[in-house]
């Protein structure tokens, strides 16, 4: 096998596993003693060498070499040379591009951040004495909405706010929300000053 060839069958392998990468999803490729995941990691775990960055570099390393040394003539070590920082270039680009573009929101889910309990919201539908109702809350910066039922089996009216208490089987138990600095006994900003001006 001659450079020439070695870097064609790069050039093939590395299109191959672009073509893999774009159009197999989430699968993963599997190669003989090589596991490589596919393109659904999260952008702040996702190693350097992953099937887009290898796909890049032999891609651009096989096509580079072929070039230099077929069509131009040049010496093997400094196709070598230059084709190997091709690669590495084009993998670089692929990376960051992956990282800082494609990936710059992707985060991983906590289940924290989706927890019912304790979630405000609003009733949209009003629950009757016993009955359910609608409430809809906003999270993870997204508007939603649930099925609600009375913590007491007390009725809520429509725009009352509330809080859930707990959550089972996709119903959301709440209990009126009130404000406990509105129910303190303490005198709120400029109202001693209006107490002292009607006496």
């Amino acid at each position: 096998m001659t450079w020439s060839d070695f870097y064609l069958v790069c050039l093939i392998v590395g299109f191959a596993l672009s073509a893999m990468a774009l159009f197999g999803g989430h699968r993963h490729i599997h190669l003989p003693h090589i596991h490589l995941p596919g393109l659904h990691l999260h952008g702040a775990n996702m190693p350097w060498f992953n099937v887009g960055t290898l796909a890049a570099f032999l891609a651009w390393f096989g096509g580079t070499g072929y070039l230099l040394q077929q069509v131009y003539g040049v010496w093997f070590v400094a196709a070598l040379g230059i084709a190997i920082i091709s690669g590495v270039g084009a993998g670089s680009v692929v990376f960051w591009f992956l990282t800082k573009v494609l990936m710059q929101h992707d985060h991983a889910l906590d289940p924290a951040d989706y927890r019912m309990t304790g979630v405000l919201g609003r009733i949209s539908l009003p629950i009757r004495a016993g009955g359910t109702g609608e409430l809809i809350y906003s999270q993870e910066g997204t508007r939603r909405a649930t099925g609600v039922r009375s913590e007491d089996g007390q009725a809520i009216p429509k725009g009352a706010e509330v809080i859930v208490t707990r959550y089972e089987k996709g119903i959301a138990y709440v209990r009126r929300w009130e404000d406990p600095l509105a129910e303190s006994d303490v005198p709120q900003p400029g109202a001693r000053n209006s107490q002292e001006k009607s006496l």
